[in-house]
């Protein structure tokens, strides 16, 4: 089942990354981006998830496409992340408003403060053309963003 932004525009966003500078989707215009959306910097899922991400040199480093993950945590807890785990990625806190770019994009849990694990490919003009949300403790395999990427950028 296709998710509801799929063919929409994206909404619109503005975070922090882990070096305190603000990134919006007015700053990423012209590029394609994938949003990884991620509860916990410091949950098991989370960091497996973020690590086998990092080892996938293809993705981080493919001309026009920039990686983000965003997770509710503050910049301090995502930068202690990065630090611990020398992930040089973008990681951009949606802490506050709490979960309100999570919530724009339908993966905020109310009840528990977090984002769930929803991933979102937008095409340089914006548009959201490819969508997955997996169920809370289950990982997204590296494999699935790849197929999406790859029939979006060739």
């Amino acid at each position: 089942m296709s998710h509801p932004l799929v063919g929409q525009p994206a909404p619109d966003f503005r975070m922090t990354d882990t070096h305190g500078r603000v990134v919006s989707s007015e700053d990423l215009a012209g590029t394609a981006y994938l949003l990884v959306f991620v509860p916990f910097a410091f949950s098991d899922t989370c960091t497996n998830e973020l690590i086998d991400l990092r080892a996938a040199d293809d993705l981080l480093a493919r001309d026009g496409l920039r990686v983000i993950v965003v997770s509710c945590d503050s910049i301090y807890t995502l930068k202690a992340w990065a630090d611990t785990h020398s992930y040089k990625a973008d990681l951009l806190s949606d802490f506050w408003p709490h979960g309100e770019v999570s919530r724009q994009y339908g993966v905020f849990n109310p009840h528990k403060g977090l984002a769930g694990r929803g991933s979102f490919l937008v095409d340089a003009a914006g548009v959201v053309r490819w969508a997955i949300v997996n169920p809370e403790g289950e990982a997204r395999d590296v494999a699935e963003y790849r197929g999406a990427i790859e029939d979006l950028l060739g």
